[in-house]
This record gives C-alpha cells, sequence and structure tokens, in this order.
C-alpha cells in the first residue's frame, strides 16, 4: 500500500527506512522524497515511525552523539 502517492513510497519503503535507523518524517523524507510534496502523507509515516523502537532515539536520550554512533556500528 501506497504511502506517499507523489512520489509512490510504501508503507514496507518507510518501515524499512525506520528499521535502518530513520526516526522522523524529515528522515523518512531524506531517504525516499516521501512527505516532500503535498504533505498529506506525513502522518502516516509518524504513525509507522511510532510503532518500533528508534536507535537514534535511543542514543539520543542517552546523550550519545547519534549520526557518529550509527555510523560507526555499521
Amino acid at each position: 500500500m501506497y504511502v506517499c502517492s507523489c512520489f509512490q513510497v510504501t508503507e514496507a519503503q518507510v518501515q524499512q527506512h525506520a528499521d535502518d535507523g530513520a526516526c522522523t518524517p524529515r528522515q523518512i523524507a531524506s531517504a525516499c522524497k516521501a512527505g516532500t510534496d503535498c504533505g498529506s502523507c506525513v502522518r502516516r509515516i509518524q504513525a509507522i515511525l511510532g510503532r518500533g523502537a528508534c536507535p537514534r532515539r535511543d542514543l539520543a536520550d542517552q546523550g550519545q552523539p547519534v549520526l557518529a554512533a550509527l555510523d560507526e556500528a555499521a
């Protein structure tokens, strides 16, 4: 099912980007453009992101550098 009709981004693609570390609609937009045209999908993206753990958010909550820590782990 498409989450973003403007760029034909599916729910599975958004979930994959979230699994890869995207925690915000802006990070999803950077990965696949979803949410950058009409914006009607942003709430759906937020709902998808709210379903699971977010490694970047967990690191930020611990006061650790977010991007550097993920890059080093990969």
